[in-house]
């Protein structure tokens, strides 16, 4: 114990030299840039290490046993179950972890002899006075992502929101541990679990669409393989009856709307190339085929975006291709699947649910035979990118494309919001 002490002393005393010395040579701007970067760094690393803990709850029997208190606290809605419930969340779980976060971030502290990580465990006491008020009070005033009611908002990318930190409760345990920031989910790939999840996929029966099934199965996911040539998948179900076909016709996309009505993700992957082709035909068919069916689809499943927690659980994904920025060598190609993804960007500003852009580049595949990735390949790398949440997946060969598809994303999104509005209803 002595031997500890003597070194919590010589770390303090060794912050107080460095802020001592950094006084007398008057080098206060120096001083104040080096609090102003440890203490953004401390806030981020309690953060980091707040949800690493969460993390190891649900993986440890011993944390768990722990963490399950505050899990138990909360009905489906995020309404409290009971008083007694509550308090035992606060004393076993947000007291016990804001108490030993306190103690890492000041140790960390110390023997930095940086002062600026104060701000840290300033910042980490914080969650400790929370909660032990609400325990020794017995007060019911929980933190924003507990709020209880119907989810309004889609979960946000940026910040935990109360969408986001639902689906930790009610969609999978075993995913989405952050709280403040999912840069952890976003590492970890807990940033959107498949496990579990229906998921409808249209041009099924193509190259893609049967690397992507094939995909989702190994990530537990259900899949409804819609396609106008069901004699074509070779997909085979990994067991369980997950796998199931379903034929459809372009021009009756209302008749699905019953099916996605128990979809939780809607993947839109079909379309068509003509190639050369700039016959009024093949203007029409790129135009029907690329965009205009692609969007009824999501006007039809944006249509089933109705209980009170489906904005936290329904998504669409959307092939729009690598040709939004860069040519395909095929003109219709590329100018039904900008507006196709135009339109996208312009409807994501109303938010009925997370919508994903695939931005991919080129694959071998029957629209595309001189492809240079696989279709296994490029579906391998839409689901890391989507456990990852990211909104843009980018998978190509292509590193341009990887520079300029987020600058005409965020440039479209920008003109879209200023010289667009929803009408009123």
């Amino acid at each position: 114990m002595q031997k500890i002490m003597r070194m919590l002393t010589e770390g303090l005393a060794g912050i107080w030299s460095n802020l001592a010395i950094s006084w007398d040579s008057g080098v206060l701007i120096d001083v104040i840039s080096r609090f102003v970067m440890w203490g953004l760094f401390s806030l981020l690393l309690v953060e980091v290490l707040r949800d690493s803990y969460h993390a190891l709850c649900h993986q440890i029997d011993w944390l768990a046993k722990w963490h399950n208190k505050h899990h138990m606290a909360y009905r489906r809605d995020l309404s409290i179950v009971s008083a007694k419930a509550y308090q035992d969340s606060q004393l076993y779980h947000d007291m016990l972890e804001s108490g030993l976060l306190v103690i890492a971030i000041a140790i960390i502290a110390v023997f930095s002899h940086e002062i600026g990580f104060g701000l840290g465990v300033f910042y980490a006491s914080g969650f400790l006075y929370a909660a032990s008020l609400r325990y020794f009070l017995g007060t019911m005033d929980t933190d924003y992502a507990h709020r209880p009611g119907a989810l309004e908002t889609t979960p946000s990318p940026w910040w935990v929101n109360r969408s986001y930190h639902w689906r930790h409760h009610f969609d999978d345990v075993n995913a989405y541990y952050s709280g403040v920031f999912p840069l952890v989910d976003k590492i970890l790939g807990t940033g959107l679990s498949l496990q579990g999840k229906t998921i409808a996929i249209t041009g099924a029966s193509g190259a893609l669409g049967q690397a992507l099934s094939q995909e989702l199965l190994r990530q537990n996911a259900k899949v409804l393989a819609l396609t106008t040539n069901p004699d074509k998948l070779a997909v085979e179900d990994t067991g369980n009856n997950r796998f199931k076909v379903l034929s459809w016709q372009m021009g009756k996309e209302t008749e699905l709307k019953e099916k996605f009505e128990k979809v939780d993700i809607l993947i839109i992957n079909h379309g068509v190339n003509v190639y050369g082709d700039r016959t009024t035909e093949g203007i029409n068919s790129s135009y029907e085929i690329n965009t205009f069916s692609a969007l009824r689809l999501i006007d039809i499943f944006s249509s089933t975006v109705t209980g009170p927690q489906s904005k936290a659980t329904k998504e669409i994904w959307v092939n729009t291709s690598e040709a939004e920025v860069s040519p395909a060598l095929s003109p219709l190609y590329e100018l039904s699947k900008r507006a196709l993804g135009d339109i996208v960007t312009l409807k994501r500003l109303d938010d009925p649910c997370i919508i994903r852009k695939l931005i991919l580049g080129p694959f071998k595949s029957k629209l595309n035979p001189y492809g240079v990735m696989s279709a296994t390949q490029v579906a391998k790398g839409i689901v890391f990118f989507a456990k990852r949440d990211f909104r843009n997946i980018i998978v190509t060969i292509n590193p341009l494309t990887y520079i300029f598809s987020p600058i005409k994303e965020t440039m479209t999104w920008l003109y879209y919001r200023i010289f667009s509005q929803k009408k009123k209803e």
